[in-house]
């Protein structure tokens, strides 16, 4: 009777099918990776599905070099670059632009950026590094980063509060008091995930509101974040019972309206400069009909 082997790979090396392991000469060759993992490293919003789909289409370059195939094995120090094909028809409104950033004025309904597998509908992520979002339905000033040192030094600012920005909204109701602090701390509402939600043990939010304008209904509302939760205006101004007009997820049973009325007019940070780095306050007009809903 034919000797059966407990371990199959090891019966199908001894039979010829597959190798046995050799060791390696070369100790470099034990730190390099595949292409499609080592991109996963500086691309980690795509699929690994998504990254082999853009090799092979010619999108992504080796130390300058085109490279179509997955497997093919890669330097830690190697320079990887994915180029994706943009539409430039599609790209915002520039509100300043050098060597290390590009501020744009994003219009209503576009998004920040994408999430999960690649869909070729225009982003701000397509024309620059993303350093803070907007939601997809607010729109404004928001800066992006052509280079990864310059990414990390706007994101810093923003983490340790140094840039400061303010946007305005139109409410339905109007406040009961023109200008105060909200200070409610939110948590991720673990009903709908992708929403929060106001908790005494969440994280600290804090919100600057002024009112500006008043109509018979609705206001014209300053808003100055302290603190940059996802949502937090919205789910501030909700709290108060002047959810902003527009607003699908807290206001879903607000007036119609043909947009979330919530735009980011300013944005106060300190961009890398030679031989100083300069401190700029970039703005984006309120949009013409805006104003319109207080009619």
């Amino acid at each position: 009777m034919a000797k059966k082997f407990s371990k199959p790979e090891l019966s199908r090396k001894i039979n010829g099918d597959i190798p046995f392991d050799t060791p390696k000469d070369n100790k470099e060759e034990d730190n390099r990776k595949r292409l499609d993992v080592a991109l996963l490293n500086f691309y980690p919003r795509y699929s690994r599905g998504d990254l082999q789909k853009f090799i092979r289409l010619g999108h992504v370059t080796v130390n300058g070099e085109v490279e179509t195939i997955s497997s093919t094995l890669v330097d830690d120090d190697a320079e990887l670059v994915l180029s994706l094909p943009t539409n430039d028809s599609n790209r915002p409104e520039v509100i300043y632009e050098d060597d290390n950033v590009t501020v744009f004025n994003k219009p209503k309904g576009m998004l920040s950026i994408k999430k999960g597998a690649y869909v070729p509908e225009a982003s701000i992520d397509d024309f620059g590094e993303i350093v803070h979002r907007l939601d997809r339905d607010t729109s404004g000033v928001i800066i992006t980063a052509k280079n990864l040192e310059t990414k990390g030094f706007l994101q810093k600012q923003f983490q340790e509060r140094h840039a400061h920005k303010v946007y305005y909204a139109i409410t339905t109701n109007i406040p009961q008091v023109p200008h105060a602090i909200i200070s409610v701390p939110l948590t991720r509402n673990l009903k709908r995930p992708t929403t929060f939600i106001p908790d005494p043990d969440g994280r600290e939010a804090i919100t600057e509101y002024e009112v500006i304008k008043t109509g018979e209904k609705y206001a014209l509302i300053k808003l100055k974040p302290k603190t940059g939760r996802t949502h937090q205006l919205r789910i501030h101004l909700a709290h108060i019972g002047c959810p902003i007009l527009g607003d699908p997820i807290y206001n879903p049973k607000g007036p119609k309206a043909d947009r979330m009325y919530l735009h980011a007019a300013s944005l106060e940070i300190t961009i890398p400069g030679k031989p100083n780095n300069i401190r700029k306050t970039f703005e984006a007009s309120l949009p013409e009909h805006f104003l319109d809903a207080l009619k």
